[in-house]
């Protein structure tokens, strides 16, 4: 598939253009509003999700000829949440990142991170295929489109949080679709079918920390 097809790059596209519009339409006082995640506000939110343009641009130079370890999201957020997976062992580096780029970088800059930056970055890869193998610091090897979807769900799902603080339109059906799928693909399937369709009380839920 060439990327330019890639439904999940256009889903992250669009996302990334909500929060940049989202941004825009902030007053000045609505920035430091608490959200629902503790201690973080709503530019720490933002810092937390804004894309990194570099993180992007790194990517070609990290292209493997070999099959990968991980090739979808699903995979890579087991791992990440697994007991002592770095969901668990790196969340309060991740919330201290956020708070140190939020001290530095103004609003205008993290929204043009969203509405310019990020989207340049991602177009700049249009020629690299979902299925291209990119070594990953903790996995091994993973693909591009595995980073995609993850990153796509990181979006929809903070997206939220920011609505839940600040209110707005709803993420767009295709990335709540998406994420909801990738969500379930998550876990265990016996267990996921057999509580959501009432034949077991164990619990499935959260996926992730």
């Amino acid at each position: 598939m060439n990327s330019q097809n890639d439904p999940v790059r256009v889903l992250l596209a669009e996302a990334w253009t909500s929060w940049a519009e989202r941004g825009a339409a902030l007053a000045a006082e609505d920035w430091e509003r608490p959200t629902r995640l503790p201690a973080w506000t709503v530019r720490e939110l933002f810092a937390h999700v804004a894309p990194v343009p570099e993180m992007f641009t790194g990517l070609r130079g990290a292209v493997l000829d070999a099959p990968a370890e991980v090739t979808d999201g699903a995979g890579i957020l087991r791992a990440y949440n697994r007991p002592g997976g770095l969901a668990h062992t790196a969340a309060g580096q991740v919330a201290e990142a956020a708070k140190r780029t939020a001290e530095v970088a103004d609003p205008a800059v993290l929204i043009a991170r969203f509405g310019v930056e990020g989207p340049a970055a991602l177009a700049g890869l249009a020629d690299l295929p979902p299925g291209a193998t990119v070594a990953h610091p903790l996995l091994g090897s993973v693909t591009v489109g595995a980073l995609g979807e993850v990153a796509l769900m990181e979006a929809t799902v903070h997206l939220l949080d920011l609505i839940a603080a600040v209110g707005g339109p709803p993420p767009a059906e295709g990335a709540l679709h998406f994420t909801r799928a990738l969500l379930a693909e998550v876990a265990d399937p016996v267990a996921f079918i057999e509580a959501a369709t009432g034949r077991s009380a164990q619990a499935v839920l959260p996926v992730l920390r």
